[in-house]
């Protein structure tokens, strides 16, 4: 048997993909990869497939020329990237292996869709929001839904081109740069052509929701949801929304917690996401769980790993499983341990120059991991001009009463300095 990853370069993928390796060795079965430019990422898998996975017909052709020359049937189709999810379900629906469904994928990266589906079944808060294609319907659209509000693109991640105004005056400065930036930054994405003129170059408008602001982290399986691990995100506040800092477990009362995971299972059956794993954000509006988005796929980065560390839940383990037709065996930790991490961005642009602390956090035994994705003499842009961060470090903690302290700790330790 084989399965078949659908990737993109993405730097903080690396850990996934080794995962994917093991378990594949562990279960016989051999690891095919389709991407286009595939350099470290060979090391992972028995067998490249060289396409864009951007590209519809691309994929679908170069999976069926593996599934014609491979001797094993292929078992299952994944991905790990935000923008390979509605490929996978086309591929997957045209093998008839497990998998959302293609709807399904396309409302789960179509952010105005995805909240007009939301609003459609109920039973979870969003904030107040519209579209406008132009400055004087921007500014229609804010007297609506209020100040402060956020622009964000139709499509992407990362938080891309997600920036918050306060005023008119705001939103006359950043209005037309932000929608420019929310349709030029991702015309590689394979959503781009369907949504740019469904959307006529519009910017999505939202409510800027001041509260708390949390992930959750499930699995579905059979269309039952189960929360693995709640993520803190006690920054950024904005104007700008980059995932900067995540703990978990989450320092929120218990009662909330069960809102968040009622309020997951009732976006996850307003989507249709009925198997998988998935990352689903929310701000607080006093304790009522208001959703910003769902991901039909794990969290990015080193989320799973921080899960893992905190619930010994092995999430890339379990949507394997799922997409293989195996059934996961999950049993967290009695107790969770105290993880966070912080994706690692410059004060300012520029050309890397040098890392500095890289030893000294390496050798620090609360550091489970830290990996910087870039080199000395690489460009460093900073939100929200970029889709993720430059590294990533994970450490661990006794208590959640001492998570932000090390995380200011591991800030000053550590810093990728550039130069213009």
């Amino acid at each position: 048997m084989s399965i078949v990853i659908l990737h993109k370069k993405n730097l903080s993928r690396r850990r996934h993909l080794a995962r994917a390796r093991s378990y594949a060795a562990e279960h016989g079965e051999k690891l095919l990869l389709v991407m286009k430019d595939p350099t470290w990422e060979t090391e992972y898998v028995d067998r490249v497939a060289l396409a864009d996975t951007s590209d519809l017909a691309e994929t679908t052709a170069a999976v069926k020329e593996l599934q014609a020359s491979e001797e094993e049937p292929i078992r299952a189709v994944v991905t790990f990237i935000d923008s390979g999810v509605p490929m996978a379900a086309r591929v997957a629906a045209d093998l008839g292996l497990p998998s959302v469904s293609e709807r399904t994928a396309y409302l789960a990266r179509d952010k105005f869709a995805m909240r007009e589906a939301i609003a459609r079944a109920g039973g979870v808060a969003q904030p107040r929001y519209g579209l406008a294609r132009t400055l004087q319907e921007a500014r229609t659209e804010a007297a609506r839904i209020g100040y402060p509000l956020v622009l964000k693109p139709f499509i992407g991640s990362g938080s891309m081109y997600v920036r918050s105004v306060d005023s008119e005056a705001e939103l006359d400065r950043w209005f037309e740069e932000t929608r420019r930036g929310a349709w030029e930054g991702f015309e590689w994405d394979p959503l781009y052509d369907e949504t740019y003129r469904l959307y006529e170059g519009a910017l999505l408008l939202e409510e800027f929701v001041p509260g708390a602001e949390v992930s959750v982290e499930s699995l579905v399986s059979d269309g039952e949801t189960r929360v693995i691990a709640v993520h803190d995100k006690p920054l950024p506040t904005g104007p700008t929304f980059e995932e900067v800092y995540a703990c978990t477990p989450t320092r929120l009362a218990p009662h909330i917690v069960a809102r968040l995971a009622k309020a997951t299972a009732a976006a996850h059956r307003a989507l249709g996401i009925h198997t998988g794993g998935t990352h689903v954000e929310f701000r607080l509006r006093g304790e009522e769980p208001v959703i910003l988005e769902a991901a039909a796929r794990l969290g990015g980065g080193p989320i799973c790993r921080s899960v893992q560390l905190s619930t010994g839940v092995d999430m890339v383990e379990a949507v394997l499983d799922l997409a293989t037709g195996r059934s996961p065996d999950v049993r967290p930790l009695p107790e969770p341990r105290a993880v966070g991490f912080w994706n690692i961005f410059p004060e300012r642009p520029g050309v890397l120059t040098t890392v500095s602390g890289l030893e000294r956090a390496g050798a620090d035994d609360r550091v489970d991991e830290i990996q910087i994705y870039r080199e000395p003499g690489d460009f460093l842009d900073v939100p929200p001009h970029t889709f993720q961060s430059h590294g990533h470090l994970i450490f661990t903690v006794d208590g959640t009463d001492r998570l932000d302290a090390v995380f200011a700790e591991m800030v000053r330790m550590v810093r990728l300095e550039t130069k213009p």
